[in-house]
């Protein structure tokens, strides 16, 4: 695993875990975890129990017993190691967005192309597809429960910048992450909309802002949750998007189902509000991240006096990822789906096939990511994406 912190600690819970729940067909072995700083790799290591340590991705990635690459570092290293690794013959599970650029995410994308042509898999890491009620979602739109698609809202909204002094980091650097709210969360989203729909969208019209425009900087040597300076820095991303999406036309139908999104870091109160609903001619589901083991399933088809949304508790073995889990009623929680992306990770590449969502769906994100800003710099107006080749 290169890169630890959040996103490392939450991967490091998934490796270690799903073998111990989930009868895989291979045994994930956790080799070594690298970062920049080597106090710090080597104290993840033993934190999350990594066998070693290591300064060098590079290295690492030559090593001729690691097989599989787990990128968990700022977008603006994803390409440069993904595609290293890839050429080297390992396996790649990136996290999400893809990368900071359409062009960085196209050459990823190639990337994985042509080393799936001798086997190697590289996948995506949209967790939150693999929360059980989400997925449950994705199932019960697939089987035609809510019938013909007619109207999708997702929102992820947050509210960790709320406070105007909280420091500048990375995630708020342009250089760094790409882009603010509507990359980091806005992009789940995105995926989890086009997941549960099993449509891609065709074209956006949207407006992205800045609220905060400027932050005290860490003081040096603080750390990521250190202390403020008295010296300010620019904010180069921005910290709410708005925007409207049209998908495909779907099989069968003359429709081409609207959305409404939003993502935003200032929704005072929120904490980890992702929220998605699809309305249709015969029902609805409703998803909510913060009740993340419930489902909300509305039935057009009953008689109007048994009409009303219900909440399904997604806790039943008969629901997606749950038989090896614990008994109905016990509830799972936010580090559960990425044991459930090593599950489907490991079984993908035993199997021979792509995984999903694939790094060929992560520069579909990725473009609509940036018709949105592109949209947001010409008016608002209506941008199209441009159709990729489905891998």
């Amino acid at each position: 695993m290169i890169g630890h912190g959040f996103m490392g600690a939450a991967h490091s819970q998934g490796w270690r875990v799903a073998p111990r729940f989930f009868d895989l067909p291979a045994d994930p072995v956790m080799a070594v975890v690298v970062g920049r700083d080597a106090a710090a790799a080597a104290r993840a290591a033993q934190k999350w129990g990594w066998a070693d340590s290591s300064v060098d991705w590079r290295e690492v990635i030559d090593r001729e017993d690691i097989d599989v690459i787990d990128i968990v570092t700022p977008g603006d290293t994803h390409a440069e190691i993904a595609i290293a690794a890839l050429e080297a013959g390992k396996h790649v599970l990136c996290e999400k967005p893809l990368a900071n650029t359409v062009e960085e995410a196209q050459a990823m994308t190639d990337a994985a192309s042509r080393a799936a042509s001798r086997g190697v898999r590289a996948m995506v890491g949209f967790t939150y597809r693999r929360v059980p009620a989400a997925t449950l979602a994705r199932d019960l739109v697939a089987a035609g429960r809510i019938g013909e698609i007619r109207q999708v809202c997702a929102a992820y909204r947050q509210d960790w910048l709320t406070d105007a002094e909280a420091p500048l980091t990375w995630r708020m650097q342009k250089d760094r992450a790409g882009s603010g709210a509507l990359g980091d969360i806005g992009a789940h989203a995105v995926d989890l909309s086009e997941y549960i729909t099993g449509l891609r969208l065709t074209s956006v019209s949207g407006i992205i802002d800045t609220i905060v425009t400027e932050r005290p900087l860490l003081a040096e040597g603080s750390g990521l949750s250190g202390t403020a300076s008295t010296e300010r820095g620019a904010v180069t991303v921005d910290d709410i998007a708005l925007f409207s999406g049209r998908y495909e036309t779907p099989a069968g139908s003359r429709y081409a189902p609207l959305a409404g999104f939003e993502a935003t870091r200032f929704a005072t109160g929120r904490k980890n509000g992702l929220t998605i609903e699809v309305s249709g001619s015969k029902g609805a589901v409703s998803f909510d991240l913060e009740r993340l083991n419930e489902l909300d399933f509305y039935d057009a088809t009953l008689p109007g006096a048994e009409q009303g949304f219900r909440t399904i508790l997604v806790t039943e073995p008969e629901h997606p990822y749950l038989a090896p889990w614990w008994p109905a009623g016990h509830m799972l929680g936010y580090e559960h789906g990425f044991s459930h992306q090593v599950v489907d990770l490991v079984e993908a590449i035993h199997r021979g096939e792509q995984p999903r969502p694939s790094f060929g769906d992560g520069l579909h994100v990725q473009r609509v990511l940036d018709a949105v800003e592109r949209s947001s710099a010409a008016g608002s107006s209506w941008i199209a994406i441009p159709e990729d080749q489905r891998d």
